[in-house]
């Protein structure tokens, strides 16, 4: 099971993004996390395609696009024309999961589901062995900076349970309140995509990357 950090450049300085984010990539980190909200699906809004396809002609991150958006099978086909490489969308947010699916892997991307703190695990299982990624917020989705829900975490080891019983080859991302201090605790419960955003924007960015990458290393 491949470790992987995603930074989220929610919690980037903005007025920095070209530096911050070459320090990402020069720290050797492969992917980059990039939440789209629309203030419907949840109160804030932050940022989309153009942005997205501006820092697209200058990275080859993995682009890790979290859509926080109602609907979202409207967009899909402008957000992998714009760069994302893997395309998350909320099961909460769409009558149709099933044909966001379809439509992400038609695209020619990678496919990930993700379910809010107040969503049981087990709405999942049909799915698990349709998409790329599963994705657990552990916190309520809309803003950076929370303190991550430890109940959340019970829910990554219910899913990765029903992934290894079904022997699918998926990976597991957890989203919110993940710092140096939790991430060992994180991993432990099954997880093996990490989004940090303070915890690698604020301050040292290389260092806090290393710090992050050599607890992960360990598994």
């Amino acid at each position: 099971m491949k470790m992987i950090l995603s930074p989220s450049i929610l919690s980037a300085d903005f007025w920095d993004l070209e530096r911050q984010v070459s320090a990402v990539e020069e720290s050797g980190t492969e992917y980059l996390h990039i939440d789209v909200m629309d203030g419907m699906f949840v109160p804030s809004i932050s940022f989309g395609m153009p942005v997205i396809e501006t820092l697209r002609k200058h990275t080859k991150l993995v682009f890790d696009v979290h859509l926080m958006i109602e609907r979202p099978e409207r967009y899909l086909e402008e957000f992998a024309k714009a760069g994302a490489d893997i395309i998350n969308f909320h099961l909460e947010a769409t009558d149709d999961p099933e044909g966001c699916i379809s439509k992400v892997k038609d695209l020619g991307k990678k496919v990930g589901i993700t379910i809010k703190p107040n969503t049981p695990a087990k709405e999942l299982e049909p799915f698990l062995d349709k998409v790329d990624m599963v994705l657990i917020m552990t916190v309520e989705p809309g803003f950076g900076g929370q303190k991550l829900i430890p109940s959340c975490l019970d829910k990554v080891k219910e899913v990765r349970a029903m992934v290894d019983e079904k022997g699918l080859d998926l990976d597991i991302e957890i989203d919110g309140g993940v710092t140096i201090d939790n991430l060992a605790k994180c991993i432990s419960y099954g997880t093996n995509v990490i989004v940090a955003g303070s915890a690698v924007f604020k301050g040292d960015i290389k260092g806090n990357l290393d710090k992050m990458n050599e607890i992960m290393k360990k598994g």
